[in-house]
């Protein structure tokens, strides 16, 4: 296939441009600053400049993932250039993507954001979509968008809401739940870490590796989709203290190193995720990391691969 990927240069979009070339797949890769590659077209530059657009379906198109967004923190902090990343480029890229192929497949990194903050005590696949934050809003529009691109036969939509996605490279993301990352990097390095939420938080979570699989997958997914064609992906639910006991255990570091001094509104938006059932995304085929001791064997992996780049 022929598959533009915007945000490929990011943490998920690397290891997703790489495993589909090795597959076979024609790419084209857009991000701000990225590189060619052997065997991939990469364009850098900004999905809001129509240019780029026009450059990157020139070649038509068979299936976009699109990754690129303003995340969390930054969409808070400037919800004006989130707004023209999350929703005005994103609508364009799905109109260029229409025009340019015959029903492209279409798979949007969603996010948990849509479902807000005060979940009930079980989230599944009839829970509401309540979004707080700028970046869930934006997600869950975006969603119903791609939807009603589907039932008027321009696309073959399917947005993947993401977990929490660890391990992230050190460093700022713009991300209010980098911590989730920041404690392995810590660890690691046998440094002390203050946790922004609990011990006893709870979080949904996923090893990078495994979100990709997802995206793999859902690109050739030819089952019948659901009509608002969203999928809440299946993922771990830890405790922030047994995700540290378990990584503390694969690094040799004492787990003391980290401390506990909770951030109200952190603690609020990324600490309380309650039980998580997935049975749409489960009859699809797709999975999480299958125990915590898996999901961090592959996080930690994932950081020694980032060293090893540098």
């Amino acid at each position: 296939m022929r598959i533009i990927v915007t945000g490929a240069n990011g943490f998920v979009g690397r290891l997703l441009v790489g495993r589909l070339a090795r597959q076979g797949h024609e790419i084209v890769a857009i991000d701000h600053l990225i590189e060619a590659d052997c065997g991939i077209e990469a364009i850098a530059g900004s999905i809001a400049d129509p240019v780029i657009l026009a450059r990157a379906f020139a070649g038509g198109c068979d299936a976009v993932v699109h990754l690129a967004t303003v995340p969390g923190g930054a969409a808070e902090a400037d919800s004006a250039s989130a707004r023209r990343i999350n929703i005005d480029a994103t609508i364009a890229l799905s109109e260029a993507a229409a025009e340019a192929g015959r029903r492209p497949r279409f798979i949007l990194a969603s996010s948990i954001a849509v479902f807000g903050a005060n979940l009930p005590a079980t989230v599944d696949d009839d829970t509401p979509l309540r979004p707080l934050l700028v970046y869930g809003a934006h997600k869950a529009m975006i969603e119903q968008w791609l939807a009603t691109l589907s039932r008027r036969d321009a696309l073959d939509a399917l947005s993947l809401r993401l977990p929490g996605i660890v391990a992230r490279p050190a460093g700022p993301s713009g991300m209010k739940s980098a911590f989730m990352s920041d404690v392995f990097h810590a660890l690691r390095a046998d440094a002390p870490f203050t946790s922004p939420v609990a011990a006893d938080a709870t979080m949904w979570l996923m090893s990078v590796d495994t979100v990709v699989a997802a995206l793999v997958h859902a690109l050739t997914l030819d089952l019948a989709l659901p009509a608002d064609r969203a999928v809440t992906l299946p993922a771990l639910r830890l405790r922030m203290d047994e995700l540290v006991t378990t990584i503390s255990r694969r690094t040799g570091i004492d787990p003391a190193r980290v401390r506990y001094a909770p951030d109200p509104d952190l603690q609020a938006a990324f600490g309380a995720y309650p039980a998580l059932v997935t049975a749409r995304g489960d009859a699809l085929g797709f999975h999480h990391d299958g125990s915590v001791d898996r999901l961090v064997a592959s996080a930690l992996a994932t950081i020694t691969s980032q060293d090893s780049v540098k």
